[in-house]
């Protein structure tokens, strides 16, 4: 169960990513300026210029970067168990609060947790319509701005 709880948490967090990122991309995108149109058809274009090209293996190489780190912190080593987490890992939890906005009590904790997976779910969900929308329409999610 913990496992899974893990898998949701990671598409959670790159659906809420991603569904800001649509959001945002389609009227400001400052090092593509000539690129324009639904966001859902951006990064083929994108991808046909050698800097495109560039700047997603980059792009790329950090998310690999950011992978190898996560799947350090809270898996087991291949040797020891293959895909399991680490029995004293809590799933999404990586010790990543630079601000310190993270409760410091249990149920606050659990009610965050609860909070950001919702959103999360919200956020798939309407990744989902956002790309269908583009798709089927070929046109930008709320038009010229």
């Amino acid at each position: 169960m913990r496992t899974w709880r893990e898998a949701e948490l990671a598409h959670c967090r790159v659906s809420m990513v991603a569904a800001l990122g649509f959001l945002v991309q389609e009227n400001f995108h400052p090092i593509f300026p000539e690129v324009g149109g639904p966001a859902a058809r951006q990064l083929d274009i994108v991808l046909q210029s050698e800097n495109g090209q560039a700047i997603m293996a980059s792009l790329l190489f950090g998310i690999m970067l950011t992978e190898i780190t996560r799947a350090r912190i809270g898996w087991e080593d291949p040797d020891v168990e293959m895909q399991a987490l680490r029995p004293e890992y809590t799933p999404g939890d990586l010790g990543f609060d630079p601000l310190g906005m993270a409760p410091k009590d249990e149920a606050g904790m659990l009610a965050m947790k609860n909070t950001e997976l919702n959103n999360g779910r919200l956020a798939m969900i309407a990744l989902a319509g956002i790309c269908a929308q583009e798709v089927i329409t070929n046109s930008e999610l709320l038009g010229s701005a």
